[in-house]
């Protein structure tokens, strides 16, 4: 099999890699109705269409999943760096919409952050800064519309 790489620059900005701390390798056969492995065997789902009957999950959802997690992650992060204590009933609620338009299909999310109990400031310096920082947030910044919701 012959290898080409193509590599993604013009109008893109590239960004200097210094370590890469970890990569996560899925294959992905049959396309929405396949199948999705992981290299390491962790993962080893179904794939459906969205709103298809039967057992599988979509892609959309996988991302809604992997935001939300990384999400929270960024917010821990950020909560310790800010001397803020995160409530441990806290959650990230996901919407990832499949869209349309005249120029095709496009996706777009929207993030209810649940911070139960925390001061309306604190909750959402919280939120801006894992906003800031988590990196499903960066690779889909001036890609997606984005909406997020604090709930305190």
């Amino acid at each position: 099999m012959e290898l080409n790489t193509i590599q993604e620059v013009e109008n893109t900005t590239v960004v200097n890699i210094n370590k890469v701390l970890y990569s996560g390798n899925v294959v992905v056969t049959g396309g929405r109705n396949g199948e999705a492995k992981s290299s390491d065997g962790k993962l080893n789902i179904e794939l459906t269409s969205p709103g298809a009957k039967g057992n599988g999950t979509n892609p959309e959802q996988l991302l809604a999943a992997g935001w939300s997690a990384c999400f929270i992650g960024a917010m821990h992060l950020g909560a310790v760096k800010m001397g803020v204590t995160l409530p441990s009933d806290l959650s990230v609620n996901t919407s990832i919409d499949l869209a349309t338009n005249d120029d095709g299909f496009f996706l777009q999310a929207h993030l209810q952050i649940i911070l139960p109990g925390l001061p309306v400031d604190e909750a959402r310096k919280v939120v801006e800064t894992a906003h800031a920082t988590c990196p499903y947030s960066k690779a889909t910044r001036g890609n997606i519309n984005v909406k997020i919701d604090v709930v305190v």
